[in-house]
């Protein structure tokens, strides 16, 4: 799943002309939940109502959205495999409250991670960064958040750009091969990278830039209703998890 594919995906979502402060709202504070209550039940409570207002609100493709979240499931999975064996001296074996930990960390972590999806596939960066200027974050560190942004999206054509010649050149015919293709275009990926930034930096002095990058981002109200139906959500989510608690 590349960064332009979710970009455009987030353009194109339907929500995407809602405001801003509904879905940071949305976003933020189940994050917030999702790291104050305990991961059971509170995570998971946080996960099914942030995928309700994903998949019923937002109306995020399933398959858009399993695609994004294959990468940082299998990472949350690989870690939390750490947790539940053990090297000793007699070898691999089962962590002690090992099977506990690894669940409350994956409950936890999928929680906060589905949070951050939702955000990313409902909200194009021009809207976030616009919503940054408008809380008055210092313009220099907003311009380097931009700046860097841009920077993903011209590492991805280089990479996309020599994997292809590679395969074109039956780089990839065998694992072998392709191993070594790999190799050669994480080896020489920085170099081009850093020179293609050198000339997005010549370009935009080109062109007079003066420290500001403008992005077209329309301020829309944010809806009380809305506001009102989220926040009241949230608070259904935080008693039910506490009230789960105390009966448990």
């Amino acid at each position: 799943m590349s960064v332009g594919t979710l970009d455009r995906a987030a353009s194109l979502n339907h929500w995407r002309h809602r405001a801003l402060a509904e879905k940071a709202l949305i976003g933020f504070g189940f994050l917030t939940l999702a790291l104050v209550l305990p991961p059971w039940p509170g995570a998971v409570l946080v996960s099914l109502a942030i995928l309700a207002f994903t998949f019923l609100g937002a109306r995020v493709p399933l398959r858009l959205w399993l695609a994004t979240a294959a990468l940082p499931l299998g990472f949350l999975a690989t870690g939390a495999l750490m947790l539940v064996v053990e090297v000793g001296a007699g070898g691999l074996a089962w962590a002690p409250g090992g099977l506990t930990q690894a669940a409350e960390l994956v409950a936890r972590a999928m929680a906060a991670t589905f949070c951050l999806m939702f955000l990313v596939m409902t909200t194009p960066m021009a809207d976030l960064f616009g919503g940054l200027r408008r809380l008055a974050v210092p313009a220099e560190l907003v311009e380097l958040a931009l700046l860097t942004y841009r920077f993903v999206f011209l590492i991805a054509d280089e990479a996309a750009a020599m994997t292809a010649a590679q395969r074109a050149r039956l780089g990839h015919s065998s694992r072998r091969r392709w191993l070594r293709s790999t190799a050669r275009v994480i080896a020489n990926l920085l170099p081009r990278a850093l020179a293609r930034a050198r000339r997005m930096e010549t370009g935009l002095a080109a062109r007079g830039w003066q420290g500001e990058m403008r992005v077209l981002s329309p301020h829309v109200p944010a809806c009380g209703r809305m506001l009102a139906l989220v926040l009241t959500v949230q608070a259904a989510v935080l008693l039910a998890a506490v009230a789960m608690v105390v009966m448990w």
